[in-house]
Formats: C-alpha cells, sequence, structure tokens
C-alpha cells in the first residue's frame, strides 16, 4: 500500500476508491514498441538530428555520459522527499522563498514555482518539486533550515545533475543552429543555461487510470527540456493523428522540444505534443530538466511577432488562468492575411 498520507488530500481521497481485489491490467501491455528515434550524443548525426525534430519533435538521447548511479540516485532520493506528508511538503516547501517550491494537481506554474489555480475537474493526478539550478548555491534557502542529510544529499545530487543537463542541451543545441544555418551569435541568447530548471514529479497510481491523467496533453514552454524516468512509462507523444506510448529505456534520456525551440527555428521543427498516463498498479517517478531563452533575448522569426520568453510566459498565465488552458505560440502568430 502506498503512504496515502504523503498524496495531497484529493488524491487520497479518490485512491480509497482502490478495489484491491478488482482485476487490474496495465496499460502498457496494449502497446507494441515504440519506433521513437535514437541518437547517440558521443556520435551525434545531424542528419539524424534533424529527421527526428523535423517529424518527431523528440528523441532518445544514449551515450550522454550520465553515470546511472547519479540518474537512479536522484529519483531515488526525490522519492524519499515525496514520502513526506503532504502537510509537512506544504510547510516545507510552499509559499516561502525557498530555492524549491512544491507543487500538486497541475504542470502549470508562475515563474516563482506556485501552482496556477485550476478548477477541480481538470486536476492532474502528479505532484512535483520546481528547482530553479541557479538558486541551489545558496544553502540557506533550500529548506527552511531544516538538518536532515537527505536534503543536503539532494542538493548536492542536484548541482552534478545540473551541470551534465547544461553540457548536453548546449551541445544539442548548438547542432540544432548548424543544421537550421541560424546566426550562431543570436543563438547564444536564445538558449542560456541560467534560466535551467528542474522538476521532480511523482505520479501516484490509480485504479482508474482510464478516468485520470498524469499530465494533461500540452506542449512544453521552453526550448528543450530533457526526461529522466523510472521504468513505469506512462509518457506518450502525439504522432501521425494517434497517441504513442514511449517505451523507457534504462540509462536513456527523453529529448524533447518545446514552443521557443519551434519559433527559433521558424517552424521547421516542431514542439511536440505529449501527456502522462497514470498506472494502475506503480507509481510514476522523474526529473525533468527545461532550459529557455536568456532574459530579454528577443525571438525573431518570419512566422511570428518579435517576443521574448517573458512575454510568452505572461501571455501562457493569463490564459490559463482565464480560459483554463494554454493557447501558446498561436498567441504571436503574424496572420497570413496581413
Amino acid at each position: 500500500m502506498p503512504n496515502l498520507e504523503s498524496y495531497p488530500p484529493v488524491f487520497r481521497r479518490k485512491h480509497n476508491d482502490f478495489d484491491p481485489d478488482e482485476s487490474v491490467q496495465d496499460f502498457q501491455e496494449c502497446y507494441h514498441s515504440d519506433p521513437v528515434p535514437s541518437l547517440d550524443l558521443g556520435s551525434l548525426n545531424l542528419e539524424k538530428l534533424g529527421d527526428a525534430c523535423k517529424n518527431w519533435g523528440l528523441f532518445r538521447l544514449v551515450s550522454h555520459g550520465i553515470p546511472e548511479t547519479l540518474m537512479s540516485q536522484l529519483r531515488s532520493q526525490a522519492k524519499n522527499l515525496f514520502s513526506f506528508s503532504f502537510e509537512s511538503k506544504q510547510r516545507l516547501f510552499t509559499n516561502k522563498p525557498a530555492a524549491i517550491s512544491y507543487f500538486w494537481g497541475t504542470p502549470a506554474l508562475t515563474p516563482s514555482g506556485a501552482a496556477l489555480a485550476r478548477a477541480p475537474q481538470s486536476i492532474n493526478w502528479v505532484e512535483g518539486f520546481n528547482v530553479p539550478l541557479t538558486q541551489l548555491s545558496d544553502r540557506n534557502q533550500h529548506f527552511q533550515g531544516q538538518q536532515d542529510p537527505l536534503f543536503d544529499s539532494f542538493r548536492l545530487s542536484l548541482e552534478e545533475y545540473g551541470k551534465h543537463m547544461s553540457r548536453i542541451a548546449r551541445t544539442i543545441f548548438e547542432a540544432m543552429v548548424r543544421n537550421l544555418h541560424l546566426d550562431s551569435t543570436q543563438s547564444h541568447s536564445d538558449l542560456s543555461e541560467s534560466t535551467g530548471l528542474v522538476r521532480v514529479y511523482r505520479y501516484p497510481k490509480f485504479s482508474k487510470a482510464d478516468e485520470a491523467l498524469g499530465m494533461e496533453v500540452h506542449t512544453d514552454s521552453s526550448v528543450l527540456s530533457i526526461l529522466n524516468e523510472d521504468q513505469v512509462g506512462g509518457l506518450e507523444v502525439f504522432k501521425d493523428d494517434k497517441w504513442l506510448l514511449v517505451q523507457p529505456i534504462p540509462g536513456s534520456l527523453i529529448v524533447n522540444l518545446g514552443d521557443m525551440m519551434q519559433a527559433i527555428s521558424n517552424d521547421e521543427y516542431m514542439s511536440v505534443k505529449h501527456r502522462v498516463k497514470v498506472n494502475k498498479n506503480e507509481e510514476r517517478h522523474s526529473v525533468c530538466y527545461f532550459v529557455f531563452p536568456g532574459e530579454g533575448s528577443v525571438i525573431r522569426s518570419s512566422r511570428y511577432k518579435p517576443f521574448t520568453y517573458s512575454d510568452f510566459q505572461a501571455r501562457v498565465q493569463h490564459d490559463i488562468e482565464a480560459l483554463g488552458f494554454k493557447v501558446g505560440l498561436q498567441r504571436f502568430k503574424i496572420s497570413e492575411d496581413a
């Protein structure tokens, strides 16, 4: 049985509907092996990279140079943090000037890391910690004076992991710039490692998995997002008018392109629609790195009005609060009739 006290109250109530005697079939059994393209960072093939970015907006990355021990250690430490009672997580990480913020029920956050309010019927079956990597160097901000060694080991793991993520994101982005024949000087500010953040997620198991989504259908707002997941699975991408389950492969990463990359590429590359299904039998844990354009960096494209990421972020937040969903790049699209 899961530690229900660690779940947000809404999740606890729904979990009580679980019947341990009912016949449960893992939804993953309904899928075959996925054809997601796989790229080797150690010998990155530009042609294959371009094809993956144009046709998928996502690819699997191997030979990335991150020790498997660090990847699994970070997921394990996050799992231990999630096991704290919900009330403890609220007290430690919510509405305080800490480097790490706690959220649940939605992946949509304000620039400060607070969750945007959602209607009860649109709650996502997820909780997480939001970690801006540049703030990790200040030990006094992290856990409000808590002395548990778990906190410090988690911080150290995040710092090491963040360095790997910055290296990988820069390597991939510079290869994309070459493929797209972009101005390398301007492009340097189109991806800024100083904006990098990590979000660690837990998706509680739910017996009625078909009635809930761990994360609703969306595109990421980032330039790049890099996912490190456990073996439970649940990530799905929308490809050729159907949903495809991305099979977890030990030691690999999943890289997906975000809205900023689509705009930077003048729509040559795609920001992929994706979602996360919950599992009937197991909790899912994942760690995702997001990186964005530098503050004040203006994205210019023949298809979009000039805008900064801050402009985009403000518009997305406004739409979610006013409409209940993200409109995204369409808000900045230049009309074909103009």
